[in-house]
């Protein structure tokens, strides 16, 4: 592993100070780009305005019309927790404003596949339904969208994925990175597009004058499921997203926050008072999304639906016994693909510039999770496969995919598609995750072109594991309350978590659950505790290492303590 700190531009730092921020938090904010004070300023008043987000005017129309008609509306959700989050945010922000039939429904992975089906189309009319709304999904839905209109639905589109060639014939599209949209914030997440409709819906009930600014519904309430949403995405968070995502944190601090979400930080032993980003990414969301891999997400949408609170808790403990199912499967198929996966090179010899794996017995609900530990083991694009199925025998296999820098993983499978006609059946996503189905007897097809492309696509720098951090930490900055006020900040992809790196020594190590690395450490000569969760190679008694700082409590004291991250080695 190759650790380098980023570069830190001094003139912007400088500013940064200068305009009252903290020294090492100017350090911070002038590496990620952040070039004066008012780029910090994380105010409702300074989010990009709906208007310049393509159709949302239009989607206005269209469900201010509905509302006034009194007509039926159906949300097709995704079954991640971007999905499920949109799906609530929808529900919710449409009855406040004044839609008095709103239901939702969500595909089954196995039974239903992703997006809106012709299938999902047909029960979504057989319900009665007169308006159907996608949220984190439909821009590649062209049959689904056209048999939905075939039964004389209305559709509207709200979604953030990447277009395909084709675009569907939806009443209006919502999406910021289809052709022609101007939207500056192209990272926003599914329940992020869904809020933005809401903000364009409300302003064209206010033009129609069921209410004035001072009347009008409030829907900063839903700001805490934008955020958790827009961070359990990994979306980047440019200076929008952070917006949103600070706006919810806000909020959640304060107490104000659904039933559900409330109940999801009780069943995660979180503290609400002290949320962070990263309880949204590794407690909240992951309890959200494994009741989509594993059961029904209809749950995780119902608990963050209901105002019960009692009901609230009940459903939480569901989904935390649903995640710690989905850890158990997790941990099995783990093994079994990093196994396989190291099949297909011996000792010292490098792994293929891209690894595609396949079990016959992997749960299809958690292949993608697979897929980024191996990404990370190995530092390769990652594809996973599951048959399609119950059991296991299904002609099609479903695979989820997470990569490395500079490898776009939905461009390379488009490639793939262009260059093997028929190998791939469906395939969609982003630069850095994405999903596809091949047939059963294709996946060595797959395999090979994958690596093919990657062979082509990437040097060997871009196939050596590096971490980017900011470089030093002077000791005065190891204090508890400095840890406190790094974690309060709105940090995720593209705006990274502070991880610090130089040489330290090592006075002591220790296994501790068989597969983490308790440390005694010496920084500049202070004692600090270390731990390297996942890791149980031994380090040099001197080592450069990259770590986050963090506070571990130990009988009612509060310490600073590494969370180690990498070593060169």
């Amino acid at each position: 592993m190759q650790i380098r700190p980023r570069d830190i531009p001094p003139r912007s730092a400088w500013a940064l100070e200068q305009a009252g921020i903290h020294p090492l938090l100017a350090r911070l904010y002038a590496a990620r780009g952040v070039r004066g004070k008012e780029e910090l300023d994380d105010g409702l008043a300074l989010l990009l305005a709906p208007q310049t987000l393509h159709g949302t005017a239009e989607a206005a129309v269209l469900l201010a019309d509905a509302i006034r008609d009194d007509r039926k509306l159906c949300i097709v959700a995704d079954y991640d927790c971007d999905g499920a989050t949109a799906c609530a945010v929808a529900v919710r922000g449409l009855r406040l404003l004044g839609a008095r039939h709103v239901s939702y429904l969500v595909p089954d992975r196995v039974v239903d596949g992703y997006g809106l089906t012709p299938p999902i189309a047909e029960r979504v009319a057989a319900s009665g339904a007169d308006l159907l709304i996608t949220v984190d999904n439909g821009i590649a839905s062209v049959e689904g969208v056209a048999a939905a209109k075939a039964r004389g639905l209305a559709v509207l589109v709200t979604d953030h994925h990447l277009p395909g060639p084709e675009l569907p014939v939806a009443d209006v599209l919502v999406n910021p990175n289809q052709p022609a949209c101007a939207f500056d914030s192209k990272s926003i997440a599914g329940v992020g597009v869904m809020f933005y409709v809401l903000l364009a819906l409300r302003s064209e009930l206010r033009r129609r004058g069921l209410f004035d600014v001072a009347t009008q519904p409030k829907l900063d309430a839903l700001l805490p499921l934008v955020a958790l949403g827009t961070v359990a995405d990994v979306v980047r968070l440019d200076a929008n997203n952070r917006r949103l995502v600070a706006q919810g944190l806000r909020r959640i601090r304060a107490g104000a926050m659904p039933a559900g979400v409330a109940a999801l930080f009780k069943a995660a032993g979180r503290d609400a008072r002290a949320a962070t980003t990263f309880d949204f990414g590794f407690a909240l969301g992951p309890r959200i999304n494994a009741a989509g891999r594993l059961a029904d997400m209809t749950l995780g949408i119902e608990c963050l639906l209901t105002d019960d609170a009692g009901r609230a808790d009940e459903l939480a403990r569901m989904l935390d016994g649903i995640n710690r199912e989905r850890r158990d499967i997790e941990g099995g198929m783990r093994e079994q693909a990093l196994r396989l996966a190291e099949t297909l090179f011996g000792d010292g010899v490098a792994p293929p510039a891209a690894i595609s794996v396949f079990g016959a017995d992997f749960h299809e609900g958690v292949v993608g999770i697979v897929a980024s530990r191996i990404k990370e083991r190995f530092h390769r694009p990652t594809f996973v496969f599951a048959a399609s199925g119950a059991d296991g025998k299904a002609h099609e296999l479903k695979g989820s995919g997470r990569s490395i820098p500079g490898f776009h993983l939905r461009d390379a499978l488009d490639l793939v598609a262009k260059r093997h006609p028929g190998v791939l059946l469906r395939f969609g996503g982003h630069a850095m995750a994405a999903g596809c189905t091949v047939a059963r007897e294709q996946f060595p097809a797959f395999e090979r072109a994958l690596a093919e492309v990657a062979q082509e696509w990437l040097d060997a720098a871009s196939l050596q594991r590096r971490l980017d951090t900011d470089g030093p930490l002077a000791p005065e900055y190891l204090r508890v309350d400095l840890v406190d006020t790094l974690h309060r900040e709105v940090w995720g992809q593209g705006f990274a978590p502070p991880t610090f790196s130089e040489e330290v020594e090592v006075v002591s190590q220790r296994l501790v659950g068989e597969k983490h690395l308790a440390l005694k450490l010496k920084h500049r000569g202070t004692p600090v505790d270390g731990i390297w969760f996942g890791h149980t190679e031994p380090l040099p008694a001197r080592v450069v290492i990259a770590w986050r700082l963090d506070a571990d409590e130990w009988q009612g004291v509060r310490r600073v303590r590494f969370l180690v991250e990498g070593a060169e080695i």
